[in-house]
């Protein structure tokens, strides 16, 4: 029987999550970027989302890192503060098994334990039914598609957004904003 578990991501996750995106770049369409960062950005950019107190989880497999999920900010400016946007990564070989829409519940928790208000999911292509069909079952709705704003692989590509209010959402404005 296979184990599971989700956990906070640390440094000595980073060369596993670095290859798993490395893949993702190379042969997908969910990032539009187009050629792999290196452990060293990827540590960075943990560090970055770290240091602002988002969230990071793998996912662990039987002693192996197959999949990880963090949130960032949305936007820079101070009025996004409380929302933040999903980012969820897997081992080409452990898609179709749950494990996405595990990450992302254990996300969508973790978000609202530290008072975030909305999530934003920025899903490259649109033909990604994979990642659609993951958010809309985590309660994602869709807000709008920008067509044609990528160009991967000799052919252009949408991105689709999908929001989830996280906790109270916008039903009342957090005492820290008051």
């Amino acid at each position: 029987m296979s184990s599971l578990q989700i956990r906070p991501a640390d440094a000595a996750d980073l060369p596993f999550v670095t290859d798993i995106y490395a893949d993702a770049v190379r042969f997908g369409t969910a990032t539009f970027e187009l050629v792999p960062p290196d452990l060293a950005e990827m540590t960075r950019r943990f560090q970055v989302l770290r240091d602002g107190g988002f969230p990071y989880f793998v996912a662990v497999l039987d002693g192996s890192v197959i999949g990880y999920a963090y949130a960032g900010a949305y936007r820079p400016r101070p009025a996004y503060r409380f929302t933040v946007e999903n980012s969820v990564y897997l081992q080409p070989t452990i898609h179709r098994r749950g494990i996405g829409q595990q990450l992302l519940r254990r996300l969508i928790a973790e978000c609202e334990a530290h008072g975030f208000r909305q999530m934003i999911a920025v899903i490259g292509d649109s033909a990604n039914a994979g990642s659609i069909g993951v958010h809309t079952k985590c309660g994602f709705q869709m807000i709008g598609t920008h067509p044609n704003v990528g160009l991967k692989f000799g052919r252009w590509l949408d991105t689709v957004m999908m929001q989830r209010a996280l906790g109270e959402g916008a039903s009342t404005v957090p005492a820290t904003d008051r």
